[in-house]
């Protein structure tokens, strides 16, 4: 149903460029902050030389408790949008920003994308849809549109590259969809859940040694390890943002090995395709 979306966006949007307006460009920037690296690469693609980006986390810091620095808060205070995406850091801090700077603009660039449920106690939804090609075209349209609001003299430029970086998309998914042809609810393991929209775009199946947010107790691991060698799985995925004390012990015991994905990279381009390779070497 989202993939229909998707491309029912793109096909209105190609009828549109068939008729191309005078390009009235303005010289100012726009500022704009966004909350994670990859959010930063979505909107340089369309946004090009007229948005001046901030990231307000960085691809080393943990997106669940981060707290701002005294000069992001100085320099939100200055900017026209913030680019959201539904982690739980925002839950705290959106408010605080609106009320810092009651002109903000908050743009929600997960409206109208249906998320999965956390497989927890925790309340909410999984926030990790920046790691599925797909559902990132569905994201771009939401940055054109708050861009194009923003700033209507430079439309047709953010259109043009919203329409490079659509066809962008399609190429690498296109690309991944080839490396998993075959590999159908073929599972792998990771420390953190953080690539089920990736899994369910492919058809493979993520298990999380996480339980509930928490390191797993000494019987969950015994699980995890049982399930691991019924599977097969000999490599565990670990982000740089979390321990991998867990994610050790079960490799040591499945004679396997931890390879690090940080699904926070500020490369997204090159992220995907690096994480794909590594998740294919995985499922050999």
């Amino acid at each position: 149903m989202q993939l229909n979306k998707i491309l029912s966006y793109y096909m209105i949007f190609v009828i549109e460029l068939l008729v191309f307006p005078a390009i009235v460009l303005s010289s100012s920037k726009v500022l704009v902050f966004t909350s994670i690296p990859p959010q930063k690469y979505f909107v340089e693609k369309i946004g090009g030389n007229f948005v001046d980006i901030s990231v307000m986390i960085d691809s080393g810091a943990n997106p669940h408790n981060y707290e701002p620095k005294p000069k992001q808060m100085a320099d939100l205070s200055k900017a026209k949008i913030y680019f959201s995406i539904g982690i739980n850091f925002e839950e705290v801090w959106l408010p605080r920003f609106q009320s810092l700077n009651p002109k903000l603009k908050i743009v929600y660039t997960d409206d109208g994308i249906e998320k999965f449920k956390l497989n927890d106690n925790h309340e909410g939804f999984d926030p990790h849809i920046w790691l599925s090609p797909p559902l990132v075209m569905l994201q771009a349209r939401n940055i054109l549109s708050a861009l194009i609001e923003e700033n209507p003299e430079n439309k047709t430029i953010y259109e043009i590259n919203y329409k490079n970086f659509i066809i962008e998309l399609l190429d690498i998914d296109s690309e991944i969809r080839g490396i998993f042809i075959g590999k159908n609810k073929t599972e792998f393991m990771t420390f953190h859940p953080a690539w089920i929209y990736f899994a369910k775009a492919y058809g493979l199946i993520e298990i999380s040694v996480e339980m509930e947010g928490k390191e797993p107790k000494p019987n969950e691991l015994i699980k995890l390890i049982k399930h691991a060698k019924a599977h097969n799985i000999k490599i565990i995925f670990v982000q740089p943002q979390f321990s991998a004390k867990s994610a050790k012990t079960i490799s040591d015991s499945i004679g396997g090995q931890i390879v690090f994905i940080d699904p926070l990279s500020s490369n997204w381009y090159e992220n995907m395709k690096n994480a794909a390779s590594k998740f294919k070497e995985a499922l050999k």
